[in-house]
């Protein structure tokens, strides 16, 4: 069946499920809101190493991000979810197809150089792309990809019906574009450059999609907005720095260009806000905000409260802001302490959808909290990264939570660390000695995640 049919069939089949769906549910928390049944527009806005410091409707005490904090005043502001990984391909690879990321082939990051690559995306999995699609979803990717270099994982490939942005995993320069020489901008398939600082050329991108797909109001889409920043380079543009510098001049440079680098950033989500109100799109938008990981220590980036950063099994690493925005849908100003994955996205947007939620995902919809309902407490979650370089050796490493309890390692030649999050958050005390029945029991349940991953491969066959 060709794609204009199965494109037909998927609005005609949506239509119906809207006719025959339940009544819908009312949410409240401080206000009430209605979750209509009805087939949204989607946007995943994803920044790049955003700690949960570096947001000021979080923790985040030193910069301003009116327009992500608007999202939080407006939606559901999450104050438990985890990225994935602690790294960019894992958590891109386990958000686009609801899995743990070693189950699709992406247990650490994919790069540039094959010497130094880590995953390759398995291309049987249907992707989140693939699955709206298939009901009659236009789809589009701007920004960053990182899932692939080459056929058969190009976002065209993968899903996308609309492409423009960036293949590699980081820009060298946030004007020049370039990574290790090689220009990795497509639009679809076409090798192209720009011109501008990349989040205002992917923003400006972002905003020429909305304004096409407002021209086509009867086919809903799904549009990434996948931005490289504030991934290092750490690069404001001048003038946003000079800024911060005028408003904080006590404040050390290094910090300084990290405020003004998340600042422009937050300027750029709120022209595309500004874009989807213009056009009328805004109402039946549904946007969620998140990051891939944790900021980066080294780079001034904050994660506070949180114990460590990017790279890290402890919570700096993996804790991540998670807004949920649908106006008049969701209740705003509402708080949520569910403890989920970002990958939860995947069957929260199939199920508004009206798409068909596979019965082997990992991941869980959220849609039962966007209605003020509740979902069980003490869901196992499971990380993994593997890595390179002397460090690491090539080698995995892993941690697992579960009814409270954390077992984690941060490279794999470090012994197994336990801590209680309930009542030791920051993860100060380590407890493997003084809980060994909960380490025993965690343990096993690793080796099961551990053995699950080993099932696909990772690198790609002479036969791929």
């Amino acid at each position: 069946m060709d794609r204009l049919k199965r494109c037909f069939l998927g609005f005609l089949f949506g239509c119906l499920a809207i006719l025959f769906s339940a009544t819908p549910v009312t949410a409240e928390s401080g206000n009430e809101a209605v979750l209509e049944a009805s087939r949204p527009h989607v946007i995943l806005i994803l920044t790049d190493d955003q700690g949960w410091g570096d947001v000021s409707c979080y923790s985040g005490t030193d910069l301003h991000t009116p327009h992500i904090d608007r999202l939080a005043a407006e939606g559901i502001r999450f104050t438990r979810m985890r990225a994935n990984c602690t790294v960019c391909s894992p958590t891109r690879a386990a958000m686009m197809t609801g899995r743990y990321a070693d189950r699709v082939g992406v247990p650490g990051v994919i790069r540039t150089h094959p010497q130094n690559s880590w995953g390759f995306l398995d291309p049987a999995t249907p992707t989140l792309a693939d699955s709206l699609n298939e009901v009659g979803y236009h789809t589009a990717l701007v920004g960053k990809w990182h899932l692939g270099l080459e056929s058969p994982n190009t976002p065209n490939e993968r899903g996308f019906d609309f492409f423009h942005g960036f293949l590699g995993d980081m820009m060298d320069d946030y004007w020049e574009h370039s990574r290790h020489g090689n220009n990795y901008l497509r639009r679809n398939q076409e090798v192209i450059r720009a011109e501008g600082h990349a989040t205002d050329v992917f923003t400006e991108w972002a905003n020429a999609y909305l304004r096409e797909r407002a021209e086509q109001p009867d086919q809903p889409f799904f549009l990434f907005l996948s931005y490289n920043a504030p991934h290092f380079p750490i690069q404001p543009p001048e003038d946003w720095l000079r800024r911060v510098q005028e408003r904080s001049p006590g404040m050390e440079k290094r910090r300084a260009l990290n405020v003004a680098f998340v600042e422009h950033l937050d300027d750029a989500i709120g022209k595309v806000l500004a874009v989807l109100e213009e056009t009328g799109l805004a109402e039946n938008t549904l946007v969620v905000f998140t990051a891939d990981n944790g900021g980066s220590i080294p780079h001034a980036q904050c994660n506070l409260p949180w114990r460590d950063g990017k790279q890290s099994h402890y919570d700096g690493g993996l804790r991540v802001p998670f807004l949920i925005h649908w106006p008049t849908k969701v209740a705003g100003s509402a708080e949520n302490n569910y403890a989920g994955l970002t990958f939860d996205i995947f069957p929260t947007f199939l199920e508004l959808a009206g798409a068909e939620i596979p019965e082997d995902l990992d991941a869980v919809s959220l849609v039962p909290l966007m209605r003020g309902e509740a979902l069980p407490e003490g869901r196992e979650l499971y990380f993994v990264r593997r890595e390179g370089g002397d460090r690491y050796g090539g080698k995995a490493y892993e941690a697992v939570i579960r009814d409270g309890w954390k077992l984690l390692q941060n490279d794999p030649w470090s012994p197994l660390e336990l801590y209680h999050l309930r009542e030791d958050p920051q993860e100060t005390t380590n407890r493997i000695e003084q809980a060994p029945r909960i380490a025993r029991e965690l343990r096993a349940a690793l080796r099961a995640h551990i053995q699950r991953g080993g099932q696909v491969p990772w690198q790609r066959s002479e036969a791929d």
